[in-house]
């Protein structure tokens, strides 16, 4: 647009921007031709978890946390991050390692409960003891 002389100002107007925007493009296109022009994002925080450590953690989670010497069926995030600062001294958050197996597309096991996986007629039992347990009691059974 200002190569075919049109004014700065308008060009901003038309663009919904500021004429010292304007500026600022043009000067970038000057200096680099389109390539100026990308926007280049900060490469942003470095992960709390190096990136050479990823394997070990990777295998870990593989073999299971029997595997590694603990009492327990499942690797949880909280776990993981438990393990990972015994091992490493690094530590982090739950969410840290949470993101961490996001980016390894690492999904931990989720526990199915019990009730799921019971005969129908022991589920339709735990339904009822459930609530049994968590009716309000009636004010006829209620005593002062």
């Amino acid at each position: 647009m200002t190569a075919r002389g049109r004014p700065q100002q308008q060009i901003a107007e038309d663009l919904g921007t500021t004429s010292r925007n304007i500026q600022r493009f043009l000067a970038r296109y000057r200096v680099g031709g389109l390539e100026g022009l990308k926007i280049q994002w900060a490469p942003g925080k470095t992960p709390l978890i190096p990136e050479e450590l990823a394997p070990t953690i990777l295998d870990w989670i593989r073999q299971g946390p029997r595997a590694c010497g603990l009492k327990r069926a499942n690797w949880t995030h909280v776990a993981l991050a438990d393990f990972l600062h015994l091992k490493t001294g690094i530590r982090v958050r739950e969410t840290a390692m949470g993101d961490f197996c996001r980016r390894h597309g690492v999904r931990l096991y989720r526990p199915t409960y019990r009730l799921l996986r019971a005969e129908p007629a022991r589920q339709q039992q735990a339904r009822q003891e459930l609530s049994e347990k968590n009716a309000r009691p009636s004010e006829a059974t209620l005593s002062f």
